[in-house]
């Protein structure tokens, strides 16, 4: 079942989303994070905290989910009967954000990340991680429509050869991680983990 759009609306994590947070927690706290940062919305903030990172993030108001602007609470499927052939990715929401807005945000977000050092752990939101994914390989946002993601899953945008100039996906929507196959996956290059938060 489709879930209404949750941008603006500061709803808190449901019980499933907790189980899957702690499950989460499972296969990141044995990983070393330099800096942590979460969305100030509720849900992305208590996955953080039950993930055990809660005591060390910080608040970053960029990675709020997409203004949803008019279509806050609406589903995808019920703005198309209203307007045909609309799409997030391509048109934005009336009185929200546009795609443009979403992809100056990540800009300035990447360009904060690019500057630290260490493994950095993202708690996000859905559409806005996919935008994150899309704008650190220089994709225009229409693109981040092809990345889906899974509530409570992780992806790590890092770099090949460990080269700024070679930004690369490292993983991405894993559902079901172990500290090994995160710990493999860190090793091999210098990345940074955007740890998801329920889109809910």
């Amino acid at each position: 079942m489709e879930r209404m759009s949750s941008g603006r609306t500061d709803i808190p994590l449901t019980a499933q989303g907790e189980q899957e947070a702690q499950a989460l927690g499972e296969g990141l706290r044995a990983i070393t994070f330099s800096r942590v940062f979460t969305s100030p919305r509720q849900r992305a903030r208590h996955t953080c905290a039950l993930v055990g990172m809660g005591a060390v993030a910080n608040i970053e108001p960029d990675l709020v989910e997409w203004d949803y602007g008019e279509y806050e609470g609406q589903r995808s499927v019920d703005i198309r009967t209203q307007r045909p052939g609309w799409n997030l990715f391509h048109d934005g929401c009336p009185h929200g954000e546009s795609p443009s807005d979403v992809s100056d945000r990540a800009d300035r977000l990447i360009a904060q990340l690019r500057a630290l050092q260490g493994n950095i752990a993202v708690f996000s939101h859905g559409h806005f991680g996919r935008v994150l994914a899309a704008r650190w390989i220089g994709l225009p946002v229409r693109h981040a429509q092809h990345f889906l993601l899974s509530t409570a899953s992780v992806s790590i945008l890092g770099y090949e050869h460990n080269s700024a100039n070679e930004s690369v996906i490292t993983l991405w929507n894993a559902v079901s991680t172990t500290t090994a196959d995160l710990g493999r996956a860190l090793h091999a290059r210098n990345n940074e983990a955007t740890a998801r938060t329920p889109l809910v």
